[in-house]
């Protein structure tokens, strides 16, 4: 039997799935090379004989411009994939030129490494340089009145989006560390809102943002650049826990309490299909460039990968019996990073059932019950060995991954006030960036009245390298 229920089926009878495709950076060296020995020369006419007769000559004129406009069509087509990728590597050095350690092979290192990131095998080891943190930076708003539940950022890590328990929704300048727009929650039935944000995701472009509201049991799609309201995802039977974009891409993977996940295309708006298989309220989401999409289970003490082109999913299990799986974040494609309600925080790599390392007690013992302190949030720096997590007593720890991802060391900490709902490393490594409440994201169990309803930005230090 299935795992997966869709709105129409594969073949040529049934409407079939739409998927939003990019330009292979892989295939532009190819490219390049292909189109040296596709280009055919004009033949030479100094061998050919004349032509004895009018007639004969008319036949080899028609000949040649027949085959003329063949090359020609051949040619331009061949040229025009050829400016295609010579622009595209354009780009690349362009921006790489903007760097100032900008050198000798700059592209062919930046093409390697977005080849084997599509393959889900780059593994960048950067997290030993990291040793601290300057001065933290606070930034605060007028609409977020409760504690900040999720955050998410631009690819570019130019742009956050944070939502709260209020309803509020606020876009920011991580560079100016200004707010730019915001949308107030509910307040009352003359001024209507949405109730309490959930979970957050932008797309790859930033044209979509969605948000899982706990006021209904739809996903709100809205403009990123504006924030206006585009439409409402309906089909989830329960509150959205977990939203996400896959990469480059307006495929959305959706996750809810109702114990499913659905896919959705953003381009025509539309359902695609529904996957089913834990047992339990899903806490989280995550995919990248892939096909596919990794949950955690909550309560049934699984994650799961879903393989949506081959209709199958992997369950690893994992933490401990009768806890929640909180959050699961991929690090590549291949290794993902797991926190609960036990303490515990699991590293582990899509070919074994089991964790490759677990670190219990991660964050500590709380010291009103003897209890593992619970772990609120995870962040991973993606395609290296950083990784980082927050717990309810507001401490930040950042880990680096050991080899083959066999190991967790704690590198630093950071100390807060509060409980660390949200984590989010920009993408060039330079800043972690928390969402920080009074009260967990998921419930008002316990309250911390010193702490401010905030998001912080922690400046990174790294070590010069030798």
């Amino acid at each position: 039997m299935s795992f997966f229920i869709r709105s129409g089926g594969r073949g040529n009878s049934g409407q079939k799935r739409k998927f939003n495709g990019h330009v292979s950076k892989t295939s532009v060296q190819s490219t390049l090379k292909q189109s040296k020995k596709t280009k055919k020369s004009i033949p030479d006419d100094d061998n050919e004989s004349i032509a004895s007769t009018d007639e004969e000559f008319a036949e080899k004129n028609t000949r040649d411009e027949v085959q003329s406009e063949t090359e020609e069509e051949e040619e331009t087509a061949q040229e025009k994939r050829l400016r295609i990728a010579k622009k595209y590597l354009e780009e690349i050095e362009e921006k790489e030129k903007d760097r100032a350690e900008f050198e000798e092979g700059a592209v062919a290192r930046r093409l390697r490494e977005e080849y084997l990131e599509e393959k889900g095998r780059l593994r960048k080891t950067i997290a030993i340089n990291y040793v601290g943190h300057n001065e933290l930076i606070i930034l605060k708003c007028k609409e977020h009145k409760s504690s900040i539940t999720c955050i998410c950022l631009s690819s570019n890590g130019n742009i956050l989006y944070s939502g709260s328990k209020d309803g509020s929704l606020v876009k920011w300048s991580v560079k100016e560390k200004i707010k730019l727009k915001a949308i107030r929650g509910c307040r009352g039935k003359t001024k209507p809102g949405m109730k309490s944000i959930r979970c957050l995701a932008i797309s790859t472009d930033s044209k979509f943002l969605v948000v899982g509201d706990d006021g209904c049991k739809d996903i709100k799609v809205f403009s990123g650049d504006t924030l206006s309201h585009i439409k409402n995802l309906q089909g989830h039977r329960n509150f959205i826990s977990g939203l996400v974009f896959r990469k480059d891409t307006h495929t959305l993977y959706s996750a809810s309490e109702d114990r499913s996940v659905k896919v959705w295309n953003l381009d025509d708006m539309a359902y695609v299909e529904s996957l089913f298989g834990h047992q339990s309220a899903i806490t989280s989401i995550d995919a990248l460039s892939r096909e596919r999409a990794i949950t955690s289970g909550g309560y049934d003490g699984s994650i799961r990968i879903w393989k949506i082109v081959e209709e199958s999913q992997l369950i690893f299990n994992g933490h401990s019996i009768g806890n929640s799986i909180d959050a699961v974040k991929l690090i590549n494609e291949e290794n993902f990073f797991s926190c609960g309600d036990d303490g515990l925080l699991c590293v582990w790599g899509c070919l074994k059932k089991k964790p490759l390392c677990t670190v219990p007690e991660a964050h500590g013992k709380d010291e009103t019950n003897n209890e593992p302190m619970w772990i609120s949030s995870i962040a991973t720096l993606l395609n290296t060995d950083l990784v980082a997590s927050g717990s309810r007593n507001g401490t930040i720890k950042l880990w680096q991954c050991g080899e083959n991802f066999k190991s967790l060391n704690l590198l630093f900490e950071v100390k807060l006030a509060g409980f660390i709902n949200a984590l989010a490393f920009t993408p060039d490594g330079n800043n972690l960036i928390a969402g920080v409440g009074t009260e967990h994201r998921n419930g008002s169990w316990w309250r911390i009245p010193e702490a401010r309803n905030a998001i912080v930005i922690i400046p990174l230090v790294q070590a010069k390298n030798k």
